[in-house]
Protein backbone atom coordinates (compact mmCIF):
# COMPACT_ATOMS: atom_id res chain seq x y z
CA UNK A 1 0.00 0.00 0.00
CA UNK A 2 1.31 3.31 -1.26
CA UNK A 3 2.28 5.70 1.66
CA UNK A 4 1.01 9.14 1.60
CA UNK A 5 2.72 11.91 2.55
CA UNK A 6 0.74 14.87 3.63
CA UNK A 7 1.70 18.21 4.27
CA UNK A 8 0.89 19.64 8.18
CA UNK A 9 1.32 22.79 9.21
CA UNK A 10 -0.57 23.66 12.55
CA UNK A 11 -2.96 26.19 11.62
CA UNK A 12 -2.16 26.30 7.71
CA UNK A 13 -4.75 26.98 5.11
CA UNK A 14 -5.62 24.30 2.40
CA UNK A 15 -7.06 23.73 -0.84
CA UNK A 16 -9.05 20.09 -0.99
CA UNK A 17 -10.71 18.49 -3.54
CA UNK A 18 -12.99 15.66 -2.56
CA UNK A 19 -15.01 13.14 -4.77
CA UNK A 20 -18.16 10.96 -4.63
CA UNK A 21 -16.81 7.34 -5.52
CA UNK A 22 -19.30 7.28 -8.56
CA UNK A 23 -18.47 10.76 -10.86
CA UNK A 24 -21.79 10.19 -12.08
CA UNK A 25 -23.73 11.07 -9.26
CA UNK A 26 -25.27 14.24 -8.20
CA UNK A 27 -25.67 13.50 -4.68
CA UNK A 28 -23.96 16.36 -3.13
CA UNK A 29 -26.28 18.99 -4.71
CA UNK A 30 -29.53 16.48 -4.47
CA UNK A 31 -28.14 16.56 -0.50
CA UNK A 32 -26.95 19.60 -0.55
CA UNK A 33 -28.33 19.77 2.97
CA UNK A 34 -27.23 17.21 4.37
CA UNK A 35 -23.89 18.23 3.61
CA UNK A 36 -23.88 21.48 5.19
CA UNK A 37 -24.94 20.05 8.35
CA UNK A 38 -21.95 17.19 8.23
CA UNK A 39 -19.51 20.24 7.90
CA UNK A 40 -21.60 22.64 10.53
CA UNK A 41 -21.42 19.86 13.08
CA UNK A 42 -17.52 19.09 12.44
CA UNK A 43 -16.82 22.75 12.22
CA UNK A 44 -18.48 23.12 16.15
CA UNK A 45 -16.60 20.03 17.41
CA UNK A 46 -13.08 20.73 15.36
CA UNK A 47 -13.20 24.47 14.44
CA UNK A 48 -11.93 25.63 10.87
CA UNK A 49 -12.96 28.15 8.58
CA UNK A 50 -13.83 27.91 5.01
CA UNK A 51 -11.90 30.66 3.32
CA UNK A 52 -13.49 29.55 0.08
CA UNK A 53 -16.01 26.87 -1.26
CA UNK A 54 -17.67 25.32 -4.64
CA UNK A 55 -19.97 22.02 -4.25
CA UNK A 56 -20.74 20.70 -7.31
CA UNK A 57 -22.98 17.19 -8.10
CA UNK A 58 -19.86 14.98 -7.44
CA UNK A 59 -17.07 16.37 -6.04
CA UNK A 60 -16.40 19.52 -4.01
CA UNK A 61 -13.71 22.32 -3.12
CA UNK A 62 -13.02 24.10 -0.41
CA UNK A 63 -9.93 26.19 1.46
CA UNK A 64 -9.74 25.85 5.13
CA UNK A 65 -7.74 27.95 7.57
CA UNK A 66 -7.13 25.67 10.55
CA UNK A 67 -6.35 27.10 14.20
CA UNK A 68 -3.39 27.55 15.66
CA UNK A 69 -1.97 24.36 17.15
CA UNK A 70 -4.25 22.27 14.82
CA UNK A 71 -3.03 20.60 11.83
CA UNK A 72 -5.43 17.69 11.59
CA UNK A 73 -7.94 18.24 8.52
CA UNK A 74 -8.07 14.55 7.69
CA UNK A 75 -10.17 13.77 10.62
CA UNK A 76 -12.11 16.52 10.06
CA UNK A 77 -12.81 15.20 6.48
CA UNK A 78 -13.42 11.94 8.01
CA UNK A 79 -16.32 12.97 10.07
CA UNK A 80 -17.77 15.08 7.03
CA UNK A 81 -17.83 12.25 4.82
CA UNK A 82 -19.24 10.29 7.69
CA UNK A 83 -22.14 11.86 9.17
CA UNK A 84 -23.21 12.57 5.23
CA UNK A 85 -22.91 8.92 4.55
CA UNK A 86 -24.98 8.23 8.18
CA UNK A 87 -27.65 10.78 7.09
CA UNK A 88 -28.27 9.40 3.87
CA UNK A 89 -28.72 5.42 5.72
CA UNK A 90 -31.11 7.66 7.96
CA UNK A 91 -32.85 9.05 5.29
CA UNK A 92 -33.27 5.50 3.54
CA UNK A 93 -30.93 6.06 0.54
CA UNK A 94 -29.88 2.62 -0.53
CA UNK A 95 -26.29 2.74 -0.22
CA UNK A 96 -24.58 -0.68 -1.20
CA UNK A 97 -21.33 -1.67 0.78
CA UNK A 98 -18.21 -2.66 -1.13
CA UNK A 99 -15.91 -5.82 -0.51
CA UNK A 100 -14.69 -4.56 2.80
CA UNK A 101 -18.80 -4.01 3.98
CA UNK A 102 -17.76 -0.35 3.94
CA UNK A 103 -20.44 1.84 2.01
CA UNK A 104 -18.61 3.05 -1.23
CA UNK A 105 -19.81 7.01 -1.37
CA UNK A 106 -16.96 8.55 -0.90
CA UNK A 107 -13.35 8.05 -2.85
CA UNK A 108 -10.90 6.71 -0.33
CA UNK A 109 -8.43 9.85 -1.10
CA UNK A 110 -8.45 13.31 -1.26
CA UNK A 111 -5.89 15.92 -3.27
CA UNK A 112 -4.45 18.62 -0.77
CA UNK A 113 -2.22 21.45 -1.58
CA UNK A 114 -0.87 23.98 1.20
CA UNK A 115 -1.68 27.31 0.56
CA UNK A 116 1.91 29.26 0.91
CA UNK A 117 0.77 32.99 0.38
CA UNK A 118 -1.79 35.33 -0.62
CA UNK A 119 -1.25 35.10 -4.18
CA UNK A 120 -1.85 31.21 -4.43
CA UNK A 121 -4.37 31.52 -2.14
CA UNK A 122 -6.16 34.50 -4.71
CA UNK A 123 -5.44 31.73 -7.14
CA UNK A 124 -7.16 28.66 -5.67
CA UNK A 125 -10.35 30.48 -4.42
CA UNK A 126 -10.58 31.77 -8.47
CA UNK A 127 -10.02 28.06 -9.28
CA UNK A 128 -12.73 27.31 -6.82
CA UNK A 129 -15.14 30.09 -7.89
CA UNK A 130 -14.55 29.36 -11.61
CA UNK A 131 -15.37 25.95 -11.39
CA UNK A 132 -18.95 25.48 -12.14
CA UNK A 133 -18.28 27.37 -15.35
CA UNK A 134 -15.46 25.23 -15.76
CA UNK A 135 -17.49 22.00 -15.68
CA UNK A 136 -20.54 23.29 -18.15
CA UNK A 137 -22.89 23.58 -15.36
CA UNK A 138 -23.34 26.82 -16.10
CA UNK A 139 -22.67 30.08 -18.32
CA UNK A 140 -22.02 32.23 -15.02
CA UNK A 141 -21.00 32.04 -11.65
CA UNK A 142 -23.92 33.75 -10.29
CA UNK A 143 -26.07 31.04 -11.38
CA UNK A 144 -24.81 28.10 -9.32
CA UNK A 145 -26.07 28.35 -5.83
CA UNK A 146 -23.67 26.15 -4.11
CA UNK A 147 -20.68 28.33 -4.06
CA UNK A 148 -18.95 30.92 -1.17
CA UNK A 149 -18.88 33.31 -4.74
CA UNK A 150 -21.92 34.75 -3.61
CA UNK A 151 -19.94 35.28 -0.22
CA UNK A 152 -17.35 37.38 -1.54
CA UNK A 153 -19.88 39.31 -4.33
CA UNK A 154 -21.71 40.43 -0.49
CA UNK A 155 -18.22 41.38 1.09
CA UNK A 156 -17.20 43.32 -2.07
CA UNK A 157 -14.49 41.25 -2.64
CA UNK A 158 -15.87 40.32 -6.27
CA UNK A 159 -17.89 41.69 -8.97
CA UNK A 160 -20.75 39.68 -9.88
CA UNK A 161 -19.44 39.41 -12.95
CA UNK A 162 -16.22 38.07 -12.19
CA UNK A 163 -15.07 35.64 -14.24
CA UNK A 164 -17.16 36.22 -17.53
CA UNK A 165 -14.15 36.15 -19.92
CA UNK A 166 -11.85 33.94 -17.66
CA UNK A 167 -9.74 30.83 -18.45
CA UNK A 168 -8.53 29.34 -16.33
CA UNK A 169 -5.44 26.16 -15.97
CA UNK A 170 -7.07 23.58 -14.27
CA UNK A 171 -3.08 21.19 -14.20
CA UNK A 172 -2.28 21.89 -10.60
CA UNK A 173 -5.65 22.12 -8.79
CA UNK A 174 -6.07 18.19 -8.22
CA UNK A 175 -9.13 17.32 -10.40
Amino acid sequence: MVNYRRSKISGGKYFFTIALRDRRSKLLVERIELLREAMRVTQLRDAFTADAIVVLPEHLHAIWQLPEGDSNYSGRWRKIKSYFTRGLLRSGYPLEKNERGEYAVWQKRFWEHTIRDEKDFECHANYIHYNPVKHGLVKKMRDWPYSSFHRYVKKGVLPESWGECVELNDEEYGE
